[in-house]
């Protein structure tokens, strides 16, 4: 139980994990223990790609205090599992597909004697070469078959108007073809996977684990273990981060199975290494774009090639070419166009959901082209995306029209009205940082701009919804409030958000959050930006039926309960604001509790020919700026100033709200300059934080917000998902500022110092100081 200050909408009231996270004092998934508790370890692949002709587990049974080692024979339910299409095994069947695929799990009586046995298991292994190319995967007859169905895992078009059409493309006075590059970017959350698995009198298991989506985790968990559903009972652990990287299974049902056949709770925690391979990442991409534009920057057609290499097996790959698929032109009006994204399967890691979800991967290509198409015209980058910016009513490559959004001409000029920072001087930081690998010389400076439209909430048809109960009651005279979702607070602010509304909606200081847990209904996934406007929505309304049965009891005892009317500081006041009644007298000894689903409007699915549909709830867009200081010589950057214009529809809760900018913006800049798993023929070079770099607070620079208040009608306090625009735009604005400082192409990221150094003599004749 969480209980939060007495702040409502649109206050910023502390976290009540705030200061626990901040002393080192909040429990963690890595921090549970269970009297005997056994712990578990992995047997993985050191191979991408082959079969397994045999396993032998007699060496690791035979080490001191092991209790159990499985492999997928001792799987009583279904052996595979996944998000959408369940082709992932709970643990390898007859071939591993992947660096680090799950081969056998093991549990000992502590942590040391589980890795002695996970490394003593024998895995007799026929090596095969691995497909990893996922242009080779897509379209050559020849390269073998990752899976028996093939490798395609989702093809989708987006066709509108005439764009191959010889007398279309005549109307354009300049064409620009070029082809990107996005490199694998993990989420490189703080906390690794962790769970525990405590066995129940009644043969189920209580699973408290840290994770993004408790019900989709219990519907794939149960039938794995052979269980009905309510014989699984799933508890939301302390989680250090998410980003997309805990919405496909872990250690869950491998903590479980070996609780079950042990009789023990049996704790499992990953390693930094080991968290690397045990979850999904950022799909890596090649996308070939070709924009046609009239003299004055109008769009005239566009086109697209768009190849997302999902790994080993599904995950969400499917979800993330349909965002790729219809975001792919970015916010720009456009009569002609044609859009081919493709989802496949490799040996290289598994991808899946990574904040912003395909339109990363998309947006740092469209937004290339704006800069190449305003190049080549001689144009202000910011007035061709002004000039084919969309607005309301604008329809989209999918020919969805834009409702309630933010006019994105203003944002831009907002954008361009920020001031620069001034020029350097000798006191400011250089690229090398504390180095002292240059005094000056050969730095140059650039500025950049990047333009993003993200999607809110689940699309193409999803039953999304959220489920909230919510219990008001009086103790010691005072009314108190019980907030019960199964939404995941992954660090996002949820917990205070959902206070926030109680306090707001039943006029009540004392609110309390429930640990979110199974038995109450699904709040759906804290992913696509989508946990405010939905469980926000559900917290609503059960709040609004719980206030309106106050008002019954207060109309019964005769109070004058009319239209308007409200709960504010303990009472119900007329819409005047006269107070009426105390709310603690209304309800005496009684109990009011309300259970509320949440529907946003339905969705519609994308064509599989034409991709046309209206596929998504909502829009919500951000445009950055960036400014970068570049050591032409040695390939240093440094992020000087990234500014920001983002509309949110209505400012909930202002300090998590910047946050979520800042945090969006930061793993943008690592996308663009430094984040990237590294594989060579499908194994993974980099699997630490030693290697594998993220941005710290010393790369991060300053920001400065323009935060806008568009409100949306159809949603929840007119709110707009915020979590993740800030990460799409991020990435293309500063690739675009290390472009106007070197003059140098730069079509792929992170944008690696060899990109900028092996052009360096190049550029170091004119160079400034």
């Amino acid at each position: 139980m969480i209980e939060g200050p007495a702040a409502g909408i649109g206050d910023s009231p502390p976290r009540p994990d705030g200061i626990p996270k901040v002393r080192g004092e909040f429990a963690y998934a890595s921090d549970l223990s269970a009297p005997g508790m056994l712990h578990g370890a992995t047997v993985r692949s050191p191979h991408p790609r082959a079969l397994i002709k045999d396993i032998d587990v007699g060496p690791a049974l035979a080490v001191p205090g092991v209790r159990a080692v499985l492999t997928h024979d001792d799987v009583p339910g279904t052996k595979y599992y996944g998000l959408i299409s369940q082709d992932c095994p709970v643990l390898a069947v007859g071939e591993v597909r992947y660096h680090g695929e799950p081969v056998a799990i093991v549990a000992a009586d502590d942590l040391a004697a589980a890795q002695r046995a996970a490394k003593a298991v024998v895995v007799d292994y026929e090596i095969l070469d691995p497909v990893t190319d996922a242009r080779a995967a897509l379209f050559d007859p020849l390269c073998p078959k990752v899976h028996p169905g093939g490798n395609v895992v989702r093809h989708q078009p987006v066709r509108r108007g005439r764009p191959g059409d010889a007398d279309i493309r005549a109307l354009a006075d300049v064409t620009v073809t070029r082809e990107y590059q996005v490199g694998m970017q993990d989420q490189a959350f703080l906390g690794p996977e962790a769970g525990l698995a405590v066995p129940t009198a009644n043969g189920g298991v209580e699973l408290h684990v840290a994770t993004q989506w408790l019900h989709a985790d219990l519907e794939q968990i149960a039938p794995c273990l052979g269980l009905a559903p309510e014989l699984v009972q799933m508890t939301l652990a302390g989680v250090g981060g998410a980003f997309g990287g805990r919405e496909d299974l872990s250690m869950q049902i491998h903590a479980a199975l070996l609780a079950l056949r042990t009789g023990r709770p049996v704790k499992m925690a990953y390693n930094r290494r080991e968290s690397f391979f045990g979850h999904v990442h950022r799909h890596p991409a090649v996308m070939r774009y070709t924009h046609g534009a009239k003299r004055d920057g109008t769009l005239v057609f566009v086109t697209a090639e768009i190849l997302l290499d999902g790994g080993a097996y599904a995950s969400t790959t499917e979800a993330v070419v349909g965002n790729a698929a219809s975001l792919g032109v970015g916010p720009y009006e456009v009569e002609h166009l044609a859009i081919d994204a493709y989802g496949a399967y490799t040996n290289n890691p598994p991808c899946g959901a990574m904040r912003g979800f395909g339109a990363v991967q998309a947006c740092f290509a469209y937004e290339s082209q704006m800069d190449a198409l305003a190049a080549e015209l001689g144009m202000d980058p910011l007035e061709i995306r002004a000039r084919n910016a969309v607005k309301q009513g604008s329809v989209t490559a999918t020919g969805q029209v834009i409702e309630a959004a933010a006019p994105l001409a203003e944002m831009l000029s907002e954008l361009r009205a920020m001031p620069l920072p001034p020029q350097r001087s000798a006191r400011d930081l250089l690229p090398g940082g504390y180095g002292n690998t240059t005094h000056g010389e050969g730095v140059r400076r650039g500025v950049g701009y990047g333009v993003g439209i993200k999607n809110i909430c689940y699309s193409e048809g999803f039953d999304d919804y959220s489920t909230a109960r919510v219990t008001l009651s009086a103790e010691n005279g005072e009314p108190v409030a019980l907030v019960h979702t199964a939404a995941a607070e992954v660090g996002q602010g949820l917990v205070t958000l959902q206070g926030q509304i109680a306090r707001t909606e039943l006029g009540v200081g004392r609110v309390t959050v429930g640990r979110a847990d199974t038995t109450v209904g699904s709040a759906g996934s804290s992913s696509a930006s989508r946990q405010s406007y939905m469980t926000g929505g559900a917290v609503k309304a059960a709040c609004e039926a719980v206030r309106e049965r106050v008002f019954d009891l207060a109309r019964e005892a005769g109070f004058p309960v009319g239209p308007g009317s409200r709960l504010e500081g303990g009472k119900i006041v007329s819409a005047s604001g006269e107070p009426l009644a105390d709310l603690s007298r209304v309800l005496g000894a009684t109990t009011i509790e309300q259970t509320r689903e949440y529907r946003h409007r339905p969705t519609g699915l994308l064509d599989k020919l034409t991709g046309q549909g209206s596929s998504h709830v909502q829009f919500a867009f951000a445009a950055h700026r960036a400014v970068v200081d570049v050591d032409v010589e040695l390939g240093l950057i440094r992020v000087v100033r990234l500014d920001v214009v983002q509309d949110v529809g209505r400012i909930l809760h202002r300090q998590s709200l910047e946050g979520q900018i800042q945090g969006g913006t930061a793993q943008g800049l690592g996308l663009a300059v430094l984040e990237e798993i590294v594989t060579v023929d499908g194994t993974v070079r980099n699997p630490s934080f030693t290697d594998y770099l993220i941005p710290t607070i010393l790369d991060m620079p300053p920001m400065g917000m323009r935060i806008l208040e568009y409100p949306d009608p159809a949603a929840p306090y007119g709110l707009r998902g915020a979590g993740e625009p800030p990460t799409l735009s991020s990435t293309p604005a500063i690739a675009a500022a290390v472009r106007d400082a070197t003059g140098l192409a730069l079509t792929r990221v992170p944008i690696r110092p060899e990109h900028i150094a092996l052009a360096g003599l190049a550029l170091t004749g004119t160079a400034d100081d």
